[in-house]
């Protein structure tokens, strides 16, 4: 687990709440305590629940922007399954510290080449309740991620839910992570 971080906003600062999803602004000054650092968002807890802070906002808390935790395709070459999933393994649910793939949310990824050389990317995932207001802010990060990936023109992330996703999906490095193991 990540050590808690307390601050004070810098400046007003744009936040999703978790989990319901919704938009919200946090005030200059506010105190916050920065409970996960992972795939270059920042979850804090502040007056009011949880919230996502994205990495653009980082100076807000009084950070530097992350650097870029994607693995890139080959320099020049197509890109490949390899880095693709590598990508989503740097995508996490802002309140769980295991990536989507090792959590067991990515049921289906296909690569396909382009006319003009690229790739399109599509993913099929869950989220671990339906409930979740999070998933479009979940799929919206791995899209974007996938599409700075060298080689992708095209991607797109769909939520689906069948089959039910349970805690059996988890990989063995997930569990681990969690002390399920």
């Amino acid at each position: 687990m990540q050590n808690v971080t307390s601050v004070e906003l810098k400046r007003d600062c744009p936040a999703v709440q978790i989990p319901a999803g919704s938009t919200a602004t946090l005030p200059a000054g506010t105190p916050v305590d920065i409970t996960q650092t992972l795939g270059g968002s920042y979850t804090v807890h502040a007056p009011g629940g949880l919230y996502r802070i994205a990495a653009q906002d980082a100076d807000a808390l009084g950070l530097e922007k992350p650097v870029s935790e994607m693995t890139t395709a080959s320099e020049g070459g197509p890109v490949d399954e390899k880095a693709i999933w590598d990508t989503l393994r740097t995508c996490f649910d802002p309140e769980i510290p295991v990536n989507i793939v090792d959590l067991g949310l990515v049921y289906d990824m296909q690569l396909a080449k382009l006319p003009g050389g690229q790739a399109r990317v599509d993913v099929k995932m869950t989220l671990t309740a339906p409930g979740c207001g999070m998933g479009s802010v979940i799929a919206g990060d791995a899209q974007v991620k996938l599409l700075n990936l060298p080689g992708v023109e095209d991607a797109r992330v769909e939520i689906v839910w069948d089959p039910p996703w349970h805690h059996s999906m988890i990989t063995e490095a997930g569990r681990k992570v969690l002390g399920l193991d």
